[in-house]
């Protein structure tokens, strides 16, 4: 066998001849051992683009599971969120409810250590197994709500039962309208301090220090602040139910037309403007447009 190797030595090709069996084995040895080496290297690198592309699809995978675990995050967060604020509301609407409680408690006189809205009520019960099911929030929610609706509307038509009887017992008038005084004048026939003449008083003196408080005898709406002839400074105020009553001689007064004022309210104080000989309160009461005698009024709170 002729091998000729075709190089650049001296410019001419270089010719080997192998005829020997022993040659020609070593030949094939290093053939043999040339193709394995070969296909060694091409399984490698084989292998190694194998895993390169397993290593890319595994890298998709988390990429991917990256994704949907943000996603899910979000959607739990948003779902908390809404959570949160259903929640806020519902803490909201109970505050709102333990205030009207307590009002009407209030109005109703009820014993506070009997009924405390202030505090939960006295609940229990043993324990039971556990069905398994899992809680609807969502749910459980909006039946609280529900239930905090109905009662608060309960509570509001009690309320307002309670407000009417209230308001037509502050409407009905009683008490001294001072604190400290004495009756200097009663209601009826009197000698007038002006002429000297016997003529009717259809109202009641207090007379006390000059600047004092002089208070509503009952809840109502002022329908007269200032001056009046003969009063001086009035005030009148309109309790329904047919009764006005009036503060008159005022050194100032302290309401304006149209307030809705409550039974023991400062309205004025006291002084001696308009016919007056000293400092003191002419206090009317009108029951259907006449004046008539204060002094069952006065006298109803002692």
């Amino acid at each position: 066998m002729n091998i000729i190797l075709l190089t650049k030595f001296r410019g001419r090709p270089c010719r080997v001849q192998i005829d020997h069996p022993f040659q020609l084995s070593i030949l094939s040895m290093f053939l043999f051992m040339f193709m394995g080496v070969a296909g060694f290297i091409g399984y490698k690198t084989g292998i190694s683009v194998k895993d390169d592309n397993q290593i890319t699809v595994i890298y998709d995978q988390l990429t991917q599971q990256r994704e949907d675990i943000g996603e899910a995050r979000l959607n739990t967060q948003a779902e908390l969120d809404a959570l949160v604020r259903r929640s806020g509301q519902l803490q909201a609407h109970v505050i709102r409810l333990n205030a009207l409680g307590q009002k009407v408690m209030k109005l109703a006189k009820m014993d506070p250590e009997e009924f405390d809205f202030a505090n939960p009520p006295a609940i229990g019960g043993p324990v039971e197994e556990d069905s398994g099911t899992k809680i609807n929030f969502n749910g459980v929610i909006d039946e609280m709500f529900t239930v905090l609706d109905d009662r608060e509307q309960q509570l509001t038509v009690l309320e307002n039962v309670l407000m009417t009887t209230h308001m037509a017992e502050e409407a009905s008038p009683e008490g001294r309208p001072i604190k400290r005084g004495w009756i200097s004048s009663f209601f009826g026939m009197r000698t007038n301090p002006f002429s000297g003449k016997s003529e009717m008083h259809k109202g009641m003196d207090f007379a006390g220090k000059m600047g004092s408080k002089v208070y509503a005898v009952a809840g109502g709406v002022v329908t007269w602040s200032g001056p009046r002839y003969g009063y001086g400074n009035l005030v009148e105020i309109s309790h329904g139910n047919g009764y006005v009553t009036r503060y008159g001689h005022n050194a100032s007064n302290i309401v304006v037309v149209g307030e809705a004022v409550k039974k023991g309210q400062i309205v004025s104080l006291m002084g001696s403007t308009g016919r007056s000989t000293g400092p003191h309160v002419h206090f009317e009461v009108l029951k259907k447009g006449k004046r008539v005698d204060p002094l069952k009024f006065v006298q109803a709170r002692n």
